[in-house]
């Protein structure tokens, strides 16, 4: 349902797997946003978009990857200010927390997909980078 395949390079569409690097820098990929605890601002987005920037020419599936998290970070990371602006109703503490659940369900489900082998796509984020 949210699975995709590589467009090119290693993967099931080029008629080969990808290689156990590769699932783990896909692996990394996702759960890389997970630096937002260390690095509060930013850190759920920088530490995709250093992946996707330093191994995009090296894999076509951690090309994928990197780039499908980075899409999705971004889209939490608007979420979050959208939730933050709604505050002042009180509506936007429970979106936040219900965003914060989505967000951390699933980066471990596209992390887990991701080391397996498997293209993982949000099924709810903005794509603006291509």
């Amino acid at each position: 349902m949210n699975e995709t395949k590589p467009a090119s390079g290693s993967g099931p569409l080029s008629g080969t797997a990808p290689t156990q690097d590769e699932r783990t820098w896909g692996m990394f990929a996702h759960l890389s946003a997970f630096a937002v605890f260390i690095f509060p601002l930013g850190g759920n987005i920088i530490a995709p978009l250093i992946i996707w920037l330093t191994r995009r020419d090296t894999s076509a599936f951690v090309e994928m990857e990197a780039r499908e998290a980075l899409n999705f970070n971004i889209s939490v990371a608007l979420g979050w200010l959208v939730c933050g602006s709604l505050t002042f109703v009180l509506i936007g503490i429970p979106l936040g927390a219900l965003l914060f659940l989505y967000w951390l369900v699933m980066a471990i489900i596209a992390g887990v997909k991701a080391s397996e082998g498997v293209g993982f796509r949000y099924p709810i984020s903005i794509r603006l980078v291509k």
